[in-house]
Formats: C-alpha cells, structure tokens, sequence
C-alpha cells in the first residue's frame, strides 16, 4: 500500500513538474513578456491557483487513467 502511494505522488509530482515547464517556456517563447521582465517575474506568473488546480486535476486524471490501462493490459 505504501509502495502504491509513492508511486502517485511521484507521477502525480512528474505531472505538475511538466505542466509548469510547459507554462514557464510558454512565457519566454510565446508572449516575449518573460525575455523583458525576467524570471522572476514568468515564475511569479505562472505559480497561480487556478494553475495549480489546472495542473492537480490533470494530473490525477492522468494517473487513474494510466492505472486503469496498466491492470488492463
């Protein structure tokens, strides 16, 4: 049981890591606002409520779909 807690935070934890890579390149390719204002800034940007809700919820359901894949086949 405790094996299969760790393995989800950990995936859950991967997740979340990609999800605000994603945002944090997002904010120095795309908008350019991140190349002027600095890192500091996009990071401050990005790390919202709503962002970390966004990235707990896909997440979870990432993890209880690939679950469900992983007992299938």
């Amino acid at each position: 049981m405790r094996k299969a807690i760790w393995r989800a935070v950990i995936e859950v934890g991967f997740v979340v890591f990609l999800f605000y890579s994603n945002l944090l390149m997002g904010e120095f390719m795309h908008s350019g606002k991140g190349r002027e204002l600095g890192l500091a800034w996009a990071i401050a940007d990005i790390v919202t409520p709503a962002n970390f809700a966004i990235a707990i919820t896909a997440a979870l359901i990432g993890y209880v779909v690939f679950e469900f894949l992983r007992s299938k086949f």
